[in-house]
């Protein structure tokens, strides 16, 4: 009878989510990158405009008063649908023609109580963490506080990664 080993296959499992290029190896010019900060002012001041940073329009869409925000989610995760759609059919490429592997994701309890600690955060700070720099540009520095306590909150999860259901 052979021995059963009791071997942590976690880090094999995450290894399958993981897409590591070393980019040293990669030979682009170092201007090249100021294209992420353009298209991350762009993408900022689209945020602006659509109100989708505004702490007013957040609680809005928390109270359901107003369908602003629940419009502009929904037609994003339409484009986003769409998207991953035809970057499959057609097996779209990268600007540098890498391939686009889209892995399979299994669903586990910890996204819902990740979702709903995210969902709480959102609502008491009227801050979701991809627009805060945009919130900081827009002058509104109180955000700062949600900042440092979006990074602490990477911090501990870091931490604790471990022990959380996975």
């Amino acid at each position: 009878m052979s021995e059963i080993k009791n071997t942590n296959t976690d880090f094999e499992v995450r290894s399958l989510d993981a897409m590591c290029i070393n980019d040293e190896e990669k030979k682009v010019p170092m201007w090249s990158n100021l294209q992420y900060l353009v298209f991350g002012i762009l993408f900022g001041i689209v945020l602006i405009k659509s109100e989708v940073v505004s702490w007013f329009r957040i609680q809005e869409m928390f109270r359901l008063q107003s369908f602003h925000m629940f419009g502009v989610i929904g037609s994003a995760v339409v484009v986003g649908a769409i998207s991953v759609f035809i970057i499959k059919k057609f097996k779209i490429k990268t600007i540098r023609g890498e391939e686009i592997i889209l892995p399979k994701k299994d669903f586990n309890k910890g996204q819902i109580y990740g979702g709903l600690i995210f969902g709480f955060g959102w609502a008491m700070t009227g801050a979701c963490p991809g627009p805060l720099y945009a919130q900081l540009g827009y002058g509104a520095s109180v955000i700062i506080v949600s900042i440092l306590m979006a990074m602490l909150g990477t911090w501990i999860y870091g931490l604790m990664r471990e022990k959380l259901p996975h």
